[in-house]
């Protein structure tokens, strides 16, 4: 899965962003500022990294059925972990 980070603790601020950020998403190791927002491509994680973090108290899961985008947010990040043949959305 490809994961992007988008380093905000304001869930309003994320939602207003992330169709931006879905449009064009940062490349792997690439900062892009999006409406002052900073979001980072963070490359591809493993399935097993949100299922170790699903388990954790201070991590809210959250799912987009329709494109099986799953977004963890913790702390000041919010991370879309996208499926590899949503990679070109």
């Amino acid at each position: 899965m490809k994961c992007i980070s988008v380093y905000t603790n304001n869930f309003e601020l994320f939602s207003d962003i992330f169709e931006q950020v879905l449009e064009a998403p940062p490349q792997e190791n690439e900062d892009i500022l999006v409406e002052g927002i900073t979001v980072s491509g963070s490359g591809d994680v493993p399935d097993q990294y949100i299922e170790r973090m699903r388990v954790k108290p201070e991590v809210v899961v959250m799912k987009e059925k329709e494109r099986n985008i799953m977004i963890l947010q913790h702390g000041n990040v919010f991370e879309i972990c996208l499926p590899a043949d949503e990679e070109a959305v």
